[in-house]
């Protein structure tokens, strides 16, 4: 890690980048971050905020929110998924679902509705912005966003009729069409949008046994409304319903690391959810009043060939049959209730206050199956029932003081009870113990404008994660628990925006301690058993993290913009103990945190409509897994899109992967091949160069 900051940090010194927030006009157009306690200007954040406008999600995206991920310093994820729903902002975040019960450390919001640890419905068509909060939010989230809050927000409804359509073509057998509509009612004082939109591909795998090319494939459908209703002058609504049926394949993984796989029994990776979130606000004699309550309810299956290949390609050895499917269902309701003081009012002068109070519950349950037939073992089956629930309420408040006309200090506190309780079938007689946590998160922030768009800020924050349950009948009962973590960060930043000025950047300085830190460990129990895994979380140490993140833009004339981003990082585990210390993890770097992560692109815009992008993205080496020394290797990907704009139609081309470079983005290290079953390193290869054209058609009424 350190010969990777060595060779990029002079030239991380010179990058520039935020995502572009200046208009070809050379207006500067307003971010606001939502997803904080209150609506903010980015400028006036005081942390490490990214936000992808619609534009730049159009310009770079395609699908889905994994096809913008280089964009964002200090992001990463870690597949084995067809989608991705494991993620990790500075190095903080899980990697797979089998590590305990239900306990994400970055949230994820869509429209209001929690998908933390779900994220697969994250689908770009017709979504407005997405923002992603760096460090805790323990004010704000509490224990679900120790390392951050990814947030993607849908275009909301207007009081005019809106038609938009997109159809798209590629390679790979890749093919969509999307539909908008919206308009007023109630003599415009209500809105209403629908969106529909289906999408296909074929997954970028040949099944070499089965002959097949859809093995891996994407089937992504998203069937969204929403509605705006002014009720009365001080009330209004906004309703939103969502229904994402995402029906993939799963065979992404073959013994010879390359994009051929080999399997008799493709797997399956489909999340069906359904959503809704209801959110009023109302003006009050004292300040506003705002209610956010959503559901979701999520039906997940992953399935996979646990050996990779099929009767024949074993041969001699056959059978050698493996095959596991794990059937999900979660259920989540939530309430926040929050009052915001009336900054006008004489009586707090210049104070701005925030109180409210959250509930959360979440239900999961889990059918996990393994089939086998083997020549040494026989032929059956095992599995295992398990049932998850757990109920977070929370108290939370926040004050903000105008120390003096420039200079502004903000302070919030959260105190958090979450209790949580776990069954399973091989546990019947001896039941997990009911867990409950009490924590405590908060912030203080420091921030001053030191000249017209020119601010800088210093923030402590502490966030938290609940304690949760190891899975799994073949874990020890001193095992079958751990604890909360918490994490203390300190960071400081500088913000710059002017509307006169062609540069607009923001970069920060962070350092966080994890205390009590939740490790994870996957262990291959019988060497000749591919499925015969036990994953399983302990509170085995301390551990920091810290690095350097930037953004910024510069735009050129009326015509050109280049933009990037950057970050590097540094994490260890301290002070290792228990079992873990045997793996010599102490000061070695943690899983899915590369040392440096970079973005760049141009872009082009002519009056005559005519415009390009090309996109590059760089991250460094990482390790993929805390129980083995196997890591990525560092690589880069380029994208170019080039289109045409004429009144309501846009046709583009695009190409990710522009070069069509080979690289894996997970690994595995453990024994699979018989006769001998040797441990070896098997990698997840990423996607190859596609080629594709969008059109889009745009229709809206004239104001009146």
């Amino acid at each position: 890690m350190n010969r990777q900051w060595r060779s990029v940090g002079p030239c991380l010194a010179l990058l520039l980048a935020f995502q572009p927030a200046v208009a070809a006009d050379d207006t500067l157009d307003e971010i606001v971050v939502t997803a904080g306690l209150r609506p903010t200007n980015i400028l006036d954040a005081p942390q490490s905020v990214t936000v992808l406008d619609d534009a730049t999600l159009r310009a770079a995206g395609v699908q889905h929110f994994e096809d913008v991920l280089g964009l964002i310093p200090d992001l990463n994820w870690a597949s084995g998924t067809s989608r991705p729903r494991f993620f990790q902002l500075r190095g903080i975040g899980e990697v797979e679902q089998y590590q305990g019960a239900p306990n994400p450390s970055v949230g994820f919001l869509i429209d209001d509705i929690d998908f933390s640890g779900v994220g697969m419905p994250a689908t770009l068509f017709d979504t407005q912005q997405i923002e992603v909060l760096r460090g805790p939010q323990g004010t704000a989230y509490g224990a679900n966003a120790l390392a951050g809050l990814i947030s993607v927000r849908t275009v909301d409804p207007g009081t005019e009729f809106e038609l938009n359509s997109e159809v798209t073509g590629g390679t790979y057998d890749t093919r969509a069409a999307g539909l908008v509509v919206g308009d007023g009612f109630a003599d415009g004082s209500a809105g209403w949008r629908l969106v529909a939109q289906q999408y296909l591909s074929d997954g970028f795998r040949h099944n070499d046994y089965l002959d097949r090319n859809s093995t891996n494939g994407f089937d992504e459908g998203t069937l969204r409304g929403k509605v705006h209703w002014r009720l009365a002058d001080s009330l209004q609504a906004d309703l939103t319903l969502m229904h994402v049926n995402i029906d993939n394949g799963y065979d992404a993984w073959s013994i010879d690391n390359t994009r051929t796989t080999y399997t008799n029994q493709p797997g399956r990776d489909a999340q069906l959810s359904n959503g809704a979130a209801l959110r009023l606000v109302a003006s009050l004699g004292v300040g506003e009043l705002r209610s956010v309550t959503s559901t979701a309810s999520s039906k997940i299956t992953y399935s996979f060939d646990g050996d990779w290949g099929n009767d024949v390609l074993w041969g001699q050895y056959a059978p050698y049959d493996y095959f596991q499917i794990d059937d999900r269902t979660r259920r989540t309701l939530a309430e926040d209730l929050r009052l915001t003081g009336d900054p006008s009012n004489a009586l707090f002068g210049r104070l701005r206050w925030l109180a409210g109070i959250y509930a959360l519950h979440l239900a999961e349950s889990d059918h996990l199956l393994y089939v086998y037939d083997d020549q040494y073992d026989g032929a059956g089956s095992s599995g295992l029932d398990s049932k998850y629930g757990a109920t977070n309420v929370a108290l939370y408040g926040s004050l903000d003081a105008d120390l003096d006309p420039r200079t502004t200090l903000t302070g919030g506190v959260r105190v958090e009870r979450r209790e949580a309780n776990y069954a399973d079938s091989a546990d019947i007689q001896t039941p997990f113990p009911r867990q409950i946590d009490h924590m405590v998160g908060g912030n203080l922030s420091w921030m001053r404008s030191i000249g017209d768009g020119e601010h800088v800020y210093v923030t402590l924050a502490r966030g938290y994660k609940g304690g949760g349950f190891n899975i799994g009948s073949q874990i020890l009962s001193e095992q079958r628990s751990f604890n909360p973590e918490s994490l203390w960060s300190a960071e400081t930043g500088l913000k710059f925006a002017r509307a006169d000025s062609p540069l607009t950047l923001q970069a920060d300085l962070f350092y966080m301690r994890r205390q009590n830190m939740q490790v994870y460990l996957s262990e291959q129990l019988q060497q000749n058993n591919p499925l015969a895994y036990v994953f399983y979380t302990q509170n085995a140490s301390n551990g920091e993290n810290y690095g350097l993140e930037s953004e910024a833009a510069f735009r050129i004339g009326s015509r050109w913009q280049v933009s990037g981003s950057g970050s590097l990082l540094r994490t260890r585990y301290l002070g290792v103990t228990g079992e873990f210390a045997g793996l010599g993890l102490d000061g070695r770097a943690q899983p899915f945190a590369p040392g440096y992560k970079m973005s760049g692109a141009v872009e082009y815009h002519h009056p005559s409509g005519f415009f390009a992008r090309l996109d590059a993205n760089a991250i460094g080496s990482f390790y993929y897994y805390t129980s083995d020394a196997q890591a990525s290797r560092a690589y880069s990907l380029e994208n170019l899109r080039v289109g045409y704009t004429r009144g309501p139609l846009t046709s583009s081309l695009w190409v990710h992967n522009l070069f069509d470079k080979q690289y894996a983005q997970n690994g595995f290290y453990f024994g699979l091949i018989p006769p001998n079953y040797p441990n070896q390193s098997f990698l997840d290869q990423g996607d190859p160069r596609q080629i594709g054209i969008t059109v889009n058609y745009e229709l809206r009424r004239r104001e009146r």
